[in-house]
């Protein structure tokens, strides 16, 4: 199992994700470009020293990552069409996420095998790109039994 960031923007989620990664023995691929520099103090307070233990991929491109891998595509998005506590994950599922500002743009929606959504209150907009992932990954791990 992957983690995927679409074009990240904030430094502190990424080394948040990073860590997370890290932590659960998760690879992460992260398709450029980020909305900052690699190297960013932010991202390094976040991630902590836990940015060594990660395994990350760096993609320079969306199509430059759509020929690097053959997972299952699963988005993450308040536009999703079944919510994630009624999915089955596996083993060879990519979770990703898009970019905090803006999204998922519309080419990467339509290459997904699945897109989902967190239940959440009809007056909420969305939630921290790092917190759903961790909620996410948290129950695609508990299925797949962490392996």
């Amino acid at each position: 199992m992957r983690v995927a960031l679409y074009q990240p923007d904030i430094p502190q989620n990424t080394g948040a994700i990073l860590r997370l990664a890290a932590c659960l023995d998760v690879g992460v691929d992260i398709i450029e470009p980020c909305g900052f520099v690699w190297s960013d103090r932010r991202l390094r307070r976040a991630g902590m020293d836990y940015l060594d233990q990660a395994s990350v991929l760096r993609h320079q491109s969306w199509s430059h990552f759509q020929n690097a891998t053959d997972n299952r595509l699963i988005l993450l998005t308040t536009r999703g069409d079944a919510a994630y506590t009624d999915f089955q994950f596996n083993l060879t599922d990519t979770l990703i996420v898009g970019r905090e500002s803006a999204g998922a743009p519309a080419e990467v929606h339509a290459a997904m095998d699945a897109t989902l959504y967190i239940p959440m209150q009809p007056q909420a907009r969305s939630l921290n790109v790092a917190l759903a992932l961790a909620m996410v990954l948290g129950e695609a791990v508990r299925q797949t039994n962490g392996t």
